[in-house]
């Protein structure tokens, strides 16, 4: 079976689940934690068959993400005059 047969399967399963609940939801009560949480938990699923028929039909580009080259030269020490050195506090004073 290909993915399509297999996801329309999937979705026909989904319909006839619906229609159970619905004649569950008859004799049962719609009211009820336990019904309300089928339903929510059943639509849940119809929501994530649709995500993935939607990106079964539309594949995703992979994109490679642009490489920035950092330089191995040093860095200008006078980027850091004003500077502390971290965690080592202030070069004229002295550590409590």
């Amino acid at each position: 079976m290909s993915v399509h047969d297999d996801l329309t399967s999937v979705q026909r399963s989904l319909d006839d689940l619906q229609r159970s609940m619905g004649r569950l939801e008859k004799q049962l009560g719609s009211g009820g934690l336990e019904m309300r949480r089928v339903r929510t938990d059943a639509d849940h699923l119809r929501e994530s068959v649709a995500l993935l028929r939607q990106a079964v039909t539309q594949p995703a580009t992979v994109s490679v993400p642009e490489l920035v080259t950092i330089s191995d030269t040093p860095y200008d020490i006078s980027l850091w005059t004003d500077a502390d050195d971290e965690g080592l506090g202030a070069r004229d004073r002295h550590a409590p």
